[in-house]
């Protein structure tokens, strides 16, 4: 099971509704901590989306509704920007009493503010991540322009926000306003990885610049060129968790582990909300597989006959190489051309393949070799790209069990 629902206690005997997303092979070498933007929720797409990533690189992350959201206990109304930060904080507690404690904080557009905010309170926190964050929690302000009459006299305001009504208190702005950013990032002593679009027309790239000023070093700026505020194209997200994941390495503790702990050395794994987008855990490795938009994927992997022949292409490549090195040939280099496709058995002079009828597979391999080389060296190498074991395995026999586990 890679993800979780949790619920999240705080210190009233609340509980904040999260989810946990785990690796393909539902283990985690590091934990984040995901901190949405100003009223959305857990489940919005940017945040899946890099979730999705971060996950690809092994790191396990916990997303949450602030309290009065999504499926969190309590009144939005009565919740402000330190209440924010206390939920945060919560949700780190229960990363760190149930999983591990959590090693990077993430947070989008206020929820930008809110980490930067609250990663002094979290020792464990080592790298830190905005993504479309105001400087100053404050920025969310103008959101609430001709409401401060209603919220003075009954200390409420009913505001639209991406179209939905939403009941604000008149602690909220009192808090924001409040706020001083610029000072905790100074003294983060974290790393910091600050993302931002320059067309994001919510909150002005002028904010990250002002970020990125206000810390200290290691710290690092990525351009989201062409991306709005909610990164809401599917390529604008996904780039943004592959960024964060490589950036983290530095930071984290993610191990590559290539050690076998069961008898089975692929992990596959499809969730139900990614179209055909499979996770693969490979000798510990992690990998991804899809199919091409024209078939109904979002083409973010190759196809598995694309990982089949890829197989096959590295297979023969290694198997040449180690065997040119034994004989203290000069090879340099070697490069394997791939193509699958199915073809009439009628059309194909096939000497192994006597009476064969219907379609069959065909895989189509150019080598190139590189080198000083003479024509027999050359030959004796093609004859033995042949016997590399994959290329065995696919004109063997093979018997495939399966079962439930």
């Amino acid at each position: 099971m890679n993800s979780i629902r949790v619920k999240i206690p705080t210190a009233d005997g609340q509980m904040l509704g999260g989810v946990i997303s785990l690796p393909a092979d539902s283990k985690a070498s590091s934990y984040a901590l995901f901190a949405h933007c100003f009223t959305c929720g857990k489940n919005l797409a940017v945040a899946r989306n890099i979730i999705r990533s971060l996950n690809q690189s092994g790191i396990g992350v916990l997303r949450f509704d602030f309290t009065g959201l999504g499926e969190s206990d309590g009144e939005f109304s009565n919740t402000d920007f330190t209440s924010n930060l206390n939920d945060i904080e919560f949700a780190a507690d229960y990363l760190g009493e149930f999983y591990d404690a959590p090693q990077i904080l993430i947070g989008h557009s206020l929820g930008g503010a809110a980490v930067l905010a609250a990663a002094e309170r979290i020792s464990s926190a080592r790298a830190i991540v905005t993504i479309g964050a105001p400087f100053q929690p404050g920025h969310v302000s103008h959101l609430f322009a001709g409401k401060t009459e209603e919220l003075e006299s009954t200390g409420k305001a009913s505001i639209s926000l991406g179209g939905k009504p939403i009941t604000i208190g008149r602690s909220l702005v009192k808090d924001l306003n409040a706020q001083n950013n610029a000072s905790k990032i100074r003294r983060l002593r974290k790393a910091l990885l600050v993302m931002h679009s320059p067309q994001d027309s919510i909150v002005n790239v002028s904010n990250a610049a002002e970020i990125f000023a206000a810390a200290v070093h290691p710290k690092s700026f990525v351009s989201l060129d062409g991306a709005d505020h909610l990164l809401s194209a599917e390529k604008d997200s996904l780039y943004a968790g592959q960024v964060i994941g490589a950036w983290a390495s530095r930071y984290l503790d993610i191990a590559v582990d290539c050690s076998l702990e069961t008898s089975e050395q692929v992990v596959v794994q499809l969730p139900s909300d990614a179209g055909f987008t499979t996770r693969i855990k490979a000798g510990g490795y992690f990998l991804l597989a899809d199919e091409p938009a024209s078939v109904g994927g979002a083409n973010l992997g190759p196809s598995p006959y694309g990982l089949l022949t890829a197989a096959l292409g590295a297979c023969t490549a290694m198997t040449i190489k180690m065997y040119a090195r034994r004989k203290n040939w000069n090879l340099t280099d070697v490069r394997v051309h791939l193509s699958h496709n199915k073809i009439h058995a009628s059309d194909c002079d096939c000497d192994l393949l006597p009476g064969k009828s219907g379609k069959l597979d065909q895989i189509t391999r150019v080598i190139e070799l590189d080198g000083d080389l003479d024509d027999g060296q050359r030959a004796r190498l093609l004859e033995i790209a042949d016997r590399c074991p994959v290329h065995r395995t696919l004109e063997s026999d093979v018997l495939v069990n399966t079962r439930l586990g």
